[in-house]
């Protein structure tokens, strides 16, 4: 496997990706309903060409295929993290969350985590602040805002940044 920074030819494949994955991975938790409100496989690619953009986004290959992708903002939120479902428990999720955390000085990181995602995000040391019911085209789907405290170079815990409130 091998990541790679992002670049604007991926946006229609990483967005091809997003829906199977969440259509796939996520039907254990959620309702065909609630998956279809959050990936309703009408994007808009340049908003999201825009987003990932604007923030540091990570593309994981294996031969020459996308498997996996994630982004995080400069203060440290998490925005997307997506493995292809043929693709899970090899490492990827792991490895871009790793590079991209390590990527970013924030004190403090923060990811609105699925209910699919959120053992992911506690095993690497994050903590629930709140359960959350997110709003998609009239329906309801819960997720987790999480944050994870980095320590200081003295030791202690870093101050707490103002919340964001986004989507999965």
């Amino acid at each position: 496997m091998k990541l790679r920074e992002y670049r604007h030819e991926d946006c229609a494949e990483l967005a091809a990706l997003f829906y199977d994955t969440v259509h796939s991975v996520n039907a254990r938790d959620y309702t065909p309903e609630q998956l279809d409100a959050w990936a309703t496989g009408k994007m808009d690619l340049r908003a999201w060409d825009a987003s990932l953009s604007a923030n540091r986004c990570l593309v994981a290959e294996e031969d020459g295929l996308i498997v996996g992708f994630g982004d995080i903002s400069p203060d440290g939120y998490l925005d997307r993290l997506y493995v292809h479902s043929g693709f899970q428990g090899r490492g990827i999720a792991t490895a871009i969350c790793g590079e991209l955390e390590g990527g970013v000085s924030a004190p403090r990181l923060t990811v609105e985590a699925s209910i699919t995602a959120r053992p992911f995000f506690e095993k690497r040391g994050y903590r629930v602040v709140r359960e959350q019911q997110v709003e998609r085209h009239g329906v309801y789907l819960t997720n987790y805002f999480m944050e994870k405290i980095r320590r200081t170079a003295s030791g202690g815990r870093a101050p707490h940044e103002a919340q964001r409130e986004q989507f999965f």
